[in-house]
C-alpha cells in the first residue's frame, strides 16, 4: 500500500485509536545524511504515524531560524534533490512503512524537472509532495503528475485565507490539508494561537471530506493533546530539528514522548 491509499490508511488507524496523527518533520542531511536518515528510522520505531521529509534550500520562506540553520548546514554538506530521494528508498529498504511526504520549495524540484521529479519520489517509496510556496492557482502541472503517480499533493491554508481560497484548496488537494496554526513562520511557541477553533471551523465548512493536518508552533505533549479536538493529524518541525542538533537519543525521546501524549489523551477521554 503506497500513495494515497497509504495515507488515508494512516488517517484511519489514527481515528480508529481516537487521535490525531502524527507526523514529524525532518530535513535530509542535517546534521549529515546519514545521520538525518538514522534519526528518522528511530522516530518511525517510536510509532509516530508519517513523515514530513525536507529537502534542503537556499531560501525557505516559510521556515524559522532554526530550519533555516539546519537546512543550510545539510546544503553546506551537499545535500541534493536526488540525495533526499535516496533517503526516501534507503528508508524503506530499512523496513519504514510510515507514509512519507517531501517537503521540499519549488525552485529545485523545477530544476529537477516537475514529472520526472514525481516519478523518481513515487518510485523512491514517496506518498506525497508538499510544496509550501507553490500556490493552487499554478498548481496544475504538479497536480496532474501527481494524479498520474496516485500521491498526494498537499496545499496550505492559513488563519487569513478567505473563503474562496479555502474552497479553491478544497477542491485541488490530495491526501490532506496543511493548515497553518498562525501567521508568520515555523517555530517553537509557547502556546498556540488563539483562534484555533474558529479558523479550523471555517475550513471544515467548506472541506468536509478532506483530512486537516496543523503545523506552525506545535512542539509539547500539551499541543499534541489538544490536537485531537482540533485537527486530524499534525506536525512537528522545530522542536523535531533542534533534538536533532543534540543527537538521536533526544529525537528519539522527543518523538516517543509526543507520539505517548496521543496515547494519554486517547485514555483519558475514551
Amino acid at each position: 500500500m503506497n500513495g494515497l491509499q497509504a495515507i488515508s490508511a494512516m488517517f484511519a488507524r489514527a481515528k480508529e485509536q481516537g487521535r490525531s496523527a502524527f507526523l514529524p518533520y525532518f530535513p535530509i542531511g542535517y546534521p549529515n545524511y546519514a545521520a538525518s536518515v538514522d534519526m528518522i528510522e528511530a522516530m518511525a520505531a517510536e510509532g509516530v504515524d508519517g513523515f514530513e521529509i525536507g529537502i534542503p534550500f537556499s531560501d525557505p520562506l516559510a521556515d524559522g531560524a532554526v530550519i533555516q540553520a539546519a537546512t543550510q548546514q545539510a546544503l553546506e554538506n551537499g545535500t541534493t534533490v536526488k540525495a533526499c530521494l535516496d533517503a526516501v528508498r534507503e528508508l524503506r529498504a530499512r523496513g519504514v512503512q510510515q507514509p512519507m511526504l517531501m517537503m521540499g520549495y519549488l525552485n529545485p524540484l523545477m530544476a529537477y524537472g516537475l514529472e520526472r521529479f514525481v516519478a523518481d519520489a513515487h518510485a523512491a517509496g514517496a506518498d506525497g509532495i508538499i510544496v509550501p510556496d507553490l500556490p493552487p492557482e499554478e498548481g496544475a502541472q504538479l497536480a496532474q503528475a501527481c494524479a498520474w503517480e496516485d500521491i498526494a499533493l498537499v496545499f496550505f491554508l492559513a488563519p487569513t485565507s478567505g473563503a474562496q481560497r479555502i474552497e479553491l484548496v478544497a477542491e485541488q488537494a490530495t491526501g490532506f490539508i496543511y493548515v497553518v496554526s498562525l501567521t508568520g513562520v515555523t517555530g517553537v511557541r509557547d502556546q498556540l494561537p488563539p483562534g484555533l477553533t474558529e479558523f479550523i471551523a471555517r475550513v471544515r465548512q467548506h472541506a468536509p471530506s478532506i483530512p486537516l493536518v496543523m503545523g506552525f508552533g506545535i512542539s509539547k505533549p500539551e499541543h499534541a493533546r489538544r490536537m485531537k479536538e482540533l485537527v486530524d493529524g499534525f506536525i512537528v518541525g522545530t522542536a523535531m530539528v533542534r533534538a536533532g542538533g543534540q543527537g538521536i537519543a533526544a529525537v528519539r525521546t522527543l518523538a516517543h514522548d509526543l507520539r505517548h501524549a496521543l496515547d494519554e489523551n486517547s485514555a483519558e477521554t475514551a
